[in-house]
Formats: structure tokens, C-alpha cells, sequence
């Protein structure tokens, strides 16, 4: 069976590089009309992805962006995919070291913007009656993050909450919310210094505690992403499901 978004708009932050550029290909290669943005240029076009650059720690630029897709469609959304996030270049150090600076840019990244996207697609969503979004948040919503930096971990199980609330809320209006969490992926620059960190012996513990004994791949998260999005889960809302080989 294969997943057909024919005639379907579809939305995806932080689609430039890794989860998002993986999620953004594939949701047009079942046939989306697709849009993505990204603070930074996408590595190489995508075809069938319509790229705009936005830096979506500014709330009015990402409300713009949704609002310039839905004007040119003439229609809702039927997917957002708010992927957008990360660390913002910082790494793990003790708490009381932490600048208030450093603390808002990560959640302003993550959770923050995922606000914003979900905030501004709900309207047109709730007027059609029907619509999906997707959170990416990550292993570090469920537990403590490898990467130490404590506002990477708070906004994750934050942008949960945020899931599980508008799952609630948006629900009777038809639209469904849940989020994918990724185990470790090296899909960027970030994950890529991350993972270098670990040296060997880190890296060979990380791997023998996932039990497939392998890391994954950014396609096999866009493929659970595209599960949540299609009629296939029209019953599956509030949800977080862990993509991480077993833990």
C-alpha cells in the first residue's frame, strides 16, 4: 500500500536540511503540493517543493508564511509538519552557566515556533473541518537529552504538551495532532558534532543501546511522519510516537 496526498497541501518548517528536507521529498513524491521553509537555503532544490526563507523567531514572518500559502492554494492546509528546532549551536554546560539569552533562543526555537505555525493554521483548518499536524520533538521529550542542554530538553516535552492540548482542542473540529520523536539521527551539522563528541566508545554505546543495533535514517522518520498525516492513523490524535530502533 502507498500513501497518496493527490490534491493535498502540505507544510513543513526546517525543510532545508535533514528530517525536514527528508519529510518535504517524500510528501511530494506521494503527490503533495508542498511548501517548506527554513532560516538557512535548502542544501539543493527539492522538485516539488516550493521553499521559502523564514526565520520563524519572528511570529509575525511564520503567521505570513502560513497565511501566503493558504492564499495562493485558496484553501487550508491539510498537513503542517513543524519540524523546525535544535540546540541553536549550543552544547551541554552547567545550568547555573546557562545565559537567559541562551535559554529563550532554544525554546523560541523549538517551541515557540511551533506555536506560532499551529496558531496561525488553525482557522482555516477549524473553517474545513479537517486537518493533521505533526510535532517533531524528539527522544529528549521522554526522558533526559544526550545533548545536556536543558532548554533543548524542556521545549521538547513542552512542544509535547502543546501536542496533547491541541489534540484536545482541535479535535472536534476534525484535526488531528501528534508528534514523532526521533531517537539520535545524524542528519546536520548538529547531530554531526554530536555525534564526533561521542569519540568510538561513545558511540559504540549509543549504538548497542538501541536494540536493532544501528542508528536510523532522516527517511525513516519522514516515513512514520507520513503515517500520522494520512488517512491510514484517522484515528490516531494526542499521540507521540518514539522512532528510535528500541530503547
Amino acid at each position: 500500500m502507498t500513501l497518496d496526498f493527490n490534491g493535498r497541501t502540505v507544510a513543513v518548517s526546517g525543510a532545508g536540511i535533514g528530517f525536514g528536507r527528508a519529510i518535504s521529498r517524500l510528501f511530494a513524491d506521494a503527490g503533495a503540493q508542498v511548501f517548506g521553509c527554513d532560516i538557512l537555503a535548502a542544501e539543493e532544490p527539492v522538485p516539488g517543493v516550493e521553499m521559502a526563507r523564514v526565520d520563524l523567531l519572528d511570529r509575525a514572518a511564520g503567521a505570513a508564511w502560513i497565511s501566503g500559502i493558504e492564499q495562493k492554494t485558496g484553501r487550508a492546509l491539510d498537513v503542517l509538519v513543524c519540524n523546525a528546532g535544535g540546540v541553536a549551536g549550543q552544547a551541554g554546560k552547567p545550568v547555573e552557566d546557562v545565559s537567559d539569552a541562551e535559554w529563550d533562543r532554544v525554546v523560541d526555537v523549538n517551541l515557540n515556533a511551533a506555536f506560532t505555525l499551529c496558531r496561525a493554521v488553525a482557522p482555516a483548518m477549524k473553517k474545513a473541518g479537517q486537518g493533521a499536524i505533526v510535532t517533531i520533538t524528539s527522544g529528549a521529550a521522554l526522558q533526559a537529552s544526550l545533548t545536556g542542554v536543558q532548554a533543548y530538553c524542556a521545549s521538547k516535552h513542552a512542544m509535547l504538551g502543546l501536542t496533547r492540548q491541541l489534540a484536545h482542542e482541535l479535535g472536534p473540529f476534525g484535526i488531528r495532532v501528534n508528534s514523532v520523536a526521533p531517537g539520535f539521527v545524524r542528519t546536520n551539522p548538529a547531530t554531526e558534532r554530536q555525534w564526533a563528541a561521542y569519540g568510538a566508545e561513545g558511540q559504540r554505546r549509543l549504538v548497542e543501546g538501541i536494540a536493532l543495533k544501528r542508528l536510523g535514517t532522516a527517511e525513516e522518520i519522514a516515513k512514520v511522519v507520513l503515517f500520522l498525516a494520512s488517512d491510514l492513523a484517522s484515528f490516531v490524535n494526542g499521540q507521540v510516537l518514539p522512532v528510535d530502533g528500541g530503547k
